[in-house]
């Protein structure tokens, strides 16, 4: 199931406009901190996906304008993002509304969802030990038809 968050009811609505206008049924309740959660069906064609997102993304862009010219008194601080944990049960991490503009600004919600599921993954699995480790001669690839050990990399 996909679901997309919009705090603005107008907003949203429009939202389930698209969606209806595309032959879907949705369903929309309230979010328990704040706003509305659309829920769709997660067996969508890749066109009509591709086309929901791009209408999400708008109206993410629009909703953060909206956001910015109320003020400060009833700017958002936060922003909540849904990640996918290693056993598939899905949880929400809420980012610093700076933060997660910028994401918005250069990602889909697709890309930051699979990025902040990486990062919760990789802090609930911690690999110990250094990030860079020698690689031992039998792993070592020899596609390039040098027969390198593992020793000689730089």
């Amino acid at each position: 199931m996909n679901e997309y968050i919009l705090f603005d009811a107008a907003l949203c609505t429009r939202f389930v406009k698209f969606i209806s206008g595309h032959g879907l049924a949705s369903q929309v309740r309230p979010d328990p901190i704040e706003g509305f959660v659309v829920a769709l069906p997660g067996d969508l064609a890749d066109d009509i996906e591709q086309a929901i997102e791009d209408e999400y993304q708008a109206l993410m862009a629009e909703q953060v304008s909206l956001m910015e010219s109320a003020g400060d008194d009833s700017a958002r601080s936060l922003m909540r993002v849904t990640a996918t944990l290693a056993d598939g049960s899905p949880r929400v991490v809420q980012l610093p509304a700076v933060q997660a503009r910028r994401l918005f600004e250069h990602f889909s919600v697709e890309e930051i969802h699979e990025l902040v599921s990486a990062i919760v993954q990789s802090a609930m699995n911690p690999v110990e030990g250094p990030m860079c480790r020698k690689v031992s001669s039998s792993l070592v690839s020899t596609e390039t038809g040098a027969n390198a050990r593992s020793g000689d990399a730089k």
